[in-house]
């Protein structure tokens, strides 16, 4: 794979990212990806290990070695068909997936792991620009209707495979804009919107009809969750309009934090701050949008969605951007030997997070404090973790300051009224309940309604939603037809 000695003469390739300075003035994508030469080399380092543990690291099972040994070799096509075989989108992946196959590499045993994410940026932006990804228009119809309900990744990788094979597909979307949470909570400085709109315009070519603006069943009232939508359907409507309906919408009920004072004005949840700005650089107008500007920004939640916040808050120009994380500050480096080929817990430190941040680890919120009903700060105390528990440290209370606060806490279901208008039987987590089994995988207890990606398994990472998405369109393609020719 490969060279044979090239992870023994090669250090590994990084992307670059251009100057914080610089990419702070605008929300646009930063990361300097690997040019022709670089991706070789990178692509060198591949062992030929035997056992490609990459593999069964990626939730997709991306071929990796072999797109590695072809971009080796100078053959980016080949790579392409390759990549594409198992990963309806890499240009998503290749920006925004955390790389779980890094961490499952051979290599990352005892050295730096091979770059497989770049090698799969460097892949699919060339094969675009090459003018390679094409619709793949299927040579007959089946005369069945599929709907999908959801156009965030799991959703558009459905869709896209049954339209592929013939079914007549239609992706419904409550808010104005197809990509789910990848439109409206994922920063563009992270992935421009410019990667789904082209993937929106391939599939209607391939004869996906995509119908926005559109809820399908009902929101509670009051409801926190993103909705533009303009119109309603019930899901007895779909029921009768459709020969199937597979339900991919995300896990967007946030988790809250019950403290006194989470009334106050100005602690709002990430997911009623991230898809405002998200929209404006879409160019729509909103008045009073939620804005950082001058204020001193405390984001309480360690993960991925909360460097989000920091990345945006720095953007409106905060005053200052400060970091919560309940849990204590991970090791920088992890324990090999211990973790490999899993994902191991180690310090990870964002793009954002170099824009200018602090970062706080084993705090906890007691209390929000305000004057005349806006919050001023939040009441804090210092913790530490014995025998699984959480134990507030003595005398280490204090008051930090704060204009704005942002729960980015992580997500804990998906809507349930959604689910229940349809019937659809839940798991202990408030999930939709469905196997993921080879027969009858991610059908639910209601006739010809399945489920996959968050809606099915609670948050989680674009990967996973591509893989579920795609392995139920094969499942529903076999209750459609008897059999399925789509890989699972």
């Amino acid at each position: 794979m490969g060279k044979v000695t090239g992870f023994m003469e090669i250090e590994r390739i990084e992307e670059g990212y251009k100057p914080a300075a610089e990419r702070l003035k605008h929300y646009r994508e930063f990361v300097v990806g690997l040019d022709e030469s670089q991706a070789k080399l990178q692509a060198a380092r591949c062992m030929d290990c035997g056992t490609p543990f990459c593999n069964n690291g990626c939730p997709v099972n991306n071929i990796i070695p072999d797109f590695n040994d072809l971009v080796y070799r100078g053959d980016w096509k080949n790579a392409i068909t390759v990549l594409h075989s198992t990963n309806n989108f890499p240009e998503f992946t290749g920006r925004i997936c955390p790389a779980p196959c890094e961490a499952a590499c051979t290599l990352n045993v005892s050295d730096a792991a091979v770059g497989i994410k770049s090698i799969e940026h460097a892949i699919i932006d060339r094969a675009w620009s090459e003018g390679w990804v094409q619709p793949q228009v299927p040579a007959h119809k089946s005369g069945k209707k599929v709907a999908v309900v959801g156009s965030g990744p799991a959703g558009m990788a459905a869709a896209q495979q049954l339209a592929r094979v013939g079914h007549d597909v239609t992706l419904f979307e409550k808010n104005d804009r197809v990509g789910g949470l990848l439109r409206y909570g994922i920063p563009d400085f992270k992935m421009e919107k410019s990667h789904i709109d082209r993937r929106v315009e391939q599939m209607q070519k391939e004869g996906v009809a995509v119908r926005t603006g559109v809820l399908v069943g009902t929101l509670p009232k009051g409801s926190k969750v993103t909705n533009w939508a303009k119109e309603s359907i019930t899901p007895e409507q779909l029921q009768k309009d459709f020969d199937a309906i597979i339900l991919t919408g995300g896990a967007e009920q946030s988790r809250d934090l019950a403290v006194p004072g989470r009334e106050l004005d100005g602690v709002h949840f990430a997911m009623e701050f991230l898809p405002q700005q998200n929209k404006v650089n879409a160019g729509d107008k909103l008045k009073g949008q939620l804005r950082a500007d001058g204020k001193h920004v405390i984001v309480i939640g360690g993960g991925d969605t909360g460097s989000d916040c920091v990345g945006t808050s720095n953007r409106h120009g905060a005053a200052s951007v400060t970091q919560f994380e309940v849990m204590p500050q991970p090791p920088v480096e992890e324990n090999r030997p211990m973790t490999w080929p899993y994902w191991p817990l180690k310090l990870r430190t964002s793009s954002s997070h170099d824009e200018g941040c602090t970062r706080e680890f084993a705090i906890s919120t007691k209390e929000f404090i305000g004057e005349k009903g806006k919050v001023t700060g939040l009441k804090t105390v210092r913790v530490e973790w014995k025998d699984g528990k959480m134990v507030e440290v003595a005398d280490s209370e204090q008051v930090m300051k704060a204009d704005l606060v942002l729960l980015a806490m992580g997500f804990v279901s998906p809507v349930a009224s959604v689910l229940q208008s349809f019937g659809v039987e839940l798991d202990a987590r408030g999930n939709a309940k469905a196997s993921t089994e080879l027969v009858g995988g991610y059908a639910t207890n209601v006739d010809k309604v399945f489920a996959a990606g968050d809606i099915r398994r609670g948050q989680s990472l674009v990967v996973w939603a591509i893989r579920e998405g795609r392995q139920a369109a094969r499942a529903v393609d076999e209750f459609l037809m008897g059999a399925s020719t789509l890989p699972r």
